[in-house]
């Protein structure tokens, strides 16, 4: 179990609708006149691209992934707590109570919150097992690296035939045989 009482962790704001760049601005400011820094870490607003065609155009959009969330890493303090709480658009923390519970390390993976850079521990015809994402389940032998986007090309066989993917290193981990 981790002690969020020294330890940094992601937490979930719960914001009116709309407010989430708003209650992200706040959160920032409030850091910045208080010398939170060495309390408060990140506060993020999970986006993701999509395409959108409108008037036969197709153009990239950024869109939130999770509408009225806002994540926010610190280390957990109830003075924080009632500062993050009564900041204007926050609706309270998600958890029992209004009270927080730190995120998992496999939904912070899952949320993209941290880019983590993971060293070429996998070497071209390793077998690994996909973790995370649509092919989550799936196992398959490595075919290609590729060290600068962190991306592997991996064989899988999806509906009886052997096919190749990429995937981040993030997303698999290396399967003893």
């Amino acid at each position: 179990m981790v002690d969020v009482t020294t330890t940094p962790c992601w937490y979930i704001l719960h914001t009116y609708a709309g407010y989430e760049s708003m209650v992200k601005d706040n959160l920032e400011r409030l850091i910045e006149n208080n010398n939170l820094q060495a309390m408060i870490f990140d506060v993020k607003i999970p986006m993701e691209q999509t395409i959108e065609e409108k008037n036969g155009k197709r153009k990239v959009v950024e869109r939130k992934l999770l509408p009225c969330y806002v994540f926010i890493k610190m280390i957990y303090s109830n003075q924080l707590w009632y500062w993050i709480t009564n900041t204007r658009g926050v609706t309270g923390f998600v958890g029992p109570q209004g009270r927080p519970i730190p995120l998992k390390e496999a939904e912070i993976r899952k949320m993209r919150l941290e880019e983590r850079v993971v060293e070429g521990e996998f070497a071209v015809g390793d077998k690994v097992a996909v973790e995370s994402g649509p092919l989550e389940g799936f196992e398959g032998i490595i075919t290609e690296l590729n060290d600068i986007s962190q991306k592997a090309k991996i064989n899988i066989q999806m509906f009886g035939r052997n096919t190749d993917v990429e995937v981040e290193y993030i997303q698999v981990r290396k399967v003893q045989d």
